[in-house]
């Protein structure tokens, strides 16, 4: 099953108001399991799904390569700065992952045919249980001041001398 949360009220959302919105969405469904990717390429904060776990009160593992469900708990390969670590929650819980080193399964064209014919529920802002003063741009206690592109760094000089000394 599939839902689709949109409204105009929601746009300009930061982080927060975001993972408020999708957190209230989630509210009256029966879960075990939050999946969410590590980070957007949008705002680039990979907080969202963090966020999501804190609202929802969940146990959360973050940076996860690999996941299997064992019993009522969830084991996770996790990325950090020095390997690898296994970990393991209760669920329900919070997953963000990030790109695996294996590549993903494409679609079949059964699968596409029947992707066409499926039904996807809708979502409005007025059918989350959260208080509209929370969510969308009202909500954001961050605001967006300018955005540029950043300038085009200039190409470096080559120093060519005889010796290393010299240059």
């Amino acid at each position: 099953d599939a839902i689709l949360v949109t409204d105009r009220v929601l746009g300009g959302a930061d982080t927060w108001a975001t993972s408020t919105t999708i957190a209230g969405a989630l509210r009256n469904l029966d879960y075990d399991l939050i999946i969410t990717g590590r980070q957007a390429i949008d705002g680039d904060t990979a907080q969202v799904g963090p966020e999501i776990a804190e609202h929802m009160d969940c146990p959360q593992i973050t940076y996860a390569i690999e996941a299997k469900v064992e019993n009522d708990e969830v084991l996770v390969k996790r990325e950090t700065g020095e390997g690898y670590e296994v970990l393991a929650a209760k669920m329900p819980c919070v997953i963000t992952v990030t790109k695996p080193s294996f590549s993903p399964r494409y679609p079949t064209i059964k699968s596409k045919m029947a992707a066409n014919r499926a039904t996807i529920n809708t979502l409005t802002a007025a059918d989350i249980p959260v208080d509209a003063e929370r969510i969308g741009l009202k909500g954001s206690p961050t605001k967006v001041k300018k955005s540029f592109t950043p300038p085009q760094k200039q190409g470096g000089v080559v120093v060519k001398e005889d010796s290393p000394e010299a240059s």
